[in-house]
């Protein structure tokens, strides 16, 4: 049976229990002389192994109720007709039940499920039952505290069990595909997924910074091994913060793509231009979608420029600072909270503000490169299947010019422009003597 077998199948049992569930709820609701209806005489089925479903409940070690949860924010996504039977009206008030809860969407055609229909379906009209099972709602419960479950807000002045629940999107893509779910950049979620085809290899640094590295793909790599198996979950924080600083082009975007490369987490580079708004109250509002979509998941966020963002705090001298100093504060907060790896990149490590800088666990400087690391960048790049004088002499390039990684990789398209624009298609040494001058009067320098 193929993977996408598995999962739909694993679905359309669990939709099938859930259904029976909520039609027996409702029976016995406006029928109690048949009896009290209890869940577990309706026994949950078995999952194919092989199936993400089946995966999700032992990851998480959910109980029954917290998957009749599951199950429930599931429907609309794939049979909303299962749920119809909530929108019964009562007809001596001519109005749906205020017991089942629920909402509809502006779009959705169906009923929509809050957290008191989740209520209803366990607990029936038993108070003491209700209260109980209100435990696998809460925010420390195994479903909202993994991110599984999202619970919207209710409005002012409503109860609080008003809110929707519904499953997470790249939860619900999981589960039918397999796949993990990947945002597409927008206003709503300013943020792009960044990769490399270059390997740990290609990456030419300090041997110490190289460490250094290594040891944040270690915490990544060992994190959950470590809070839970030695207990350290009570000493440390989930999550890892690091600042990149250093010259441009010296690795540190290539860095975030390796880490993410090596650790199998998506690395996304935040747009700070759609982040950051002279409007106030807006760029929190934008760094809140961001956070929210990246919580619980196992992504690598890449604030790249972040002095705009991350940058000193300035003196109160009018209401605008006070709010750029709340942004700040906001920021810290978030990042405290996240429960994955954030990557700062910055030029100059003194333009970010003190207070972020005592809660990085590194902070790894990315300096311009020496002699032999230039030689072997100069070397690594003019390589492969591209067409070179070979008696082209790197050496004496290395040696004289002070050239970042970022600086040469320009100078490699420069040449191959030219080259490639001639009868004889091959890089001549004065292709890359024009390239290195023009790379220069950029860098406002004399060669």
């Amino acid at each position: 049976m193929s993977n996408n077998s598995n999962h739909a199948q694993a679905l359309t049992l669990e939709l099938e229990w859930i259904s029976h569930l909520i039609n027996q709820r409702i029976s016995s609701y406006f029928q109690p002389e048949k009896g009290i209806f209890k869940l577990e005489s309706v026994s949950p089925p078995v999952l194919p192994s092989a199936s993400n479903l089946a995966k999700l409940h032992e990851e998480n070690n959910l109980s029954i109720p917290e998957r009749i949860i599951l199950a429930l924010a599931i429907i609309p996504n794939l049979k909303p007709q299962l749920l119809d039977n909530f929108c019964i009206k009562n007809k001596a008030l001519d109005r749906g039940f205020s017991e089942f809860g629920g909402i509809f969407g502006d779009q959705h055609g169906g009923f929509l499920p809050t957290a008191e229909t989740a209520l209803f379906l366990l607990s029936g009209g038993d108070l003491n039952q209700r209260i109980g099972y209100m435990e696998s709602l809460a925010y420390h419960g195994a479903l909202r505290k993994s991110g599984i479950l999202k619970m919207g807000k209710s409005p002012t002045g409503e109860p609080v069990l008003s809110a929707p629940i519904f499953i997470d999107d790249h939860v619900m893509e999981y589960l039918q595909t397999g796949q993990e779910y990947t945002p597409e950049m927008s206003a709503e979620f300013p943020a792009k997924i960044i990769d490399t085809s270059l390997e740990w290899d290609d990456l030419v640094l300090d041997e110490e910074v190289l460490n250094r590295i290594e040891e944040v793909k270690s915490w990544v790599v060992h994190e959950k091994f470590l809070l839970e198996e030695w207990g350290l979950s009570r000493k440390l924080k989930k999550g890892f913060r690091c600042l990149f600083y250093g010259p441009p082009g010296t690795g540190k975007t290539l860095t975030a793509s390796l880490l993410g490369k090596a650790t199998g987490m998506p690395v996304y580079r935040v747009d700070l231009s759609l982040v950051v708004s002279k409007y106030i109250g807006e760029t929190e509002k934008n760094l809140s979608r961001i956070f929210d979509m990246a919580e619980h998941k196992k992504w690598i966020l890449f604030f790249d420029e972040a002095d705009a963002l991350f940058g000193k705090r300035v003196q109160t001298s009018s209401s605008n600072d006070r709010f750029a100093n709340q942004e700040i504060a906001f920021l810290l907060q978030r990042i405290e909270d996240f429960d994955g790896l954030i990557i700062l990149a910055s030029n100059i490590k003194g333009n970010i503000d003190e207070a972020f800088a005592r809660r990085f666990q590194s902070m790894i400087y990315f300096p311009l490169p020496e002699k032999e690391e230039r030689l072997l960048l100069w070397k690594s790049y003019f390589n492969g299947n591209l067409p070179i004088d070979p008696d082209i002499d790197f050496k004496p390039l290395a040696d004289e010019y002070e050239l970042s990684g970022g600086n040469i990789v320009n100078i490699l398209r420069f040449s191959c422009i030219k080259a490639v624009e001639r009868e004889h298609q091959q890089v001549q040494e004065e292709d890359i003597v024009e390239g290195l001058r023009r790379e220069f009067r950029q860098l406002g320098r004399t060669v």
